[in-house]
């Protein structure tokens, strides 16, 4: 499965794997840099999951008049 398969909550649990791994200095330099690659595209998935959430927040509370308004993402604009 690949990242963007992946919940949010996977994602962060693997990075955190690769947190403890790198911080305990004991992984070969070519392992270290697959490990920080990996990362850094958990990050940006991370990241995109968070936007897209952030975005349907955004729609549900943003109504004509006021008023909760809940509105598929798909079909609300930001």
């Amino acid at each position: 499965m690949n990242e963007e398969n992946k919940t949010f909550e996977q994602n962060l649990r693997r990075l955190e794997e690769i947190v403890r791994a790198m911080e305990r200095g004991d992984v070969a330099l070519e392992e270290s840099l697959r490990l920080f690659q990996e990362g850094t595209e958990l990050v940006r998935s991370c990241g995109k999951l968070l936007d897209d959430a952030e975005q349907q927040v955004k729609l549900v509370l943003s109504g004509p008049d006021g008023e909760p308004v809940e509105e598929d993402f798909a079909d609300g604009e930001p």
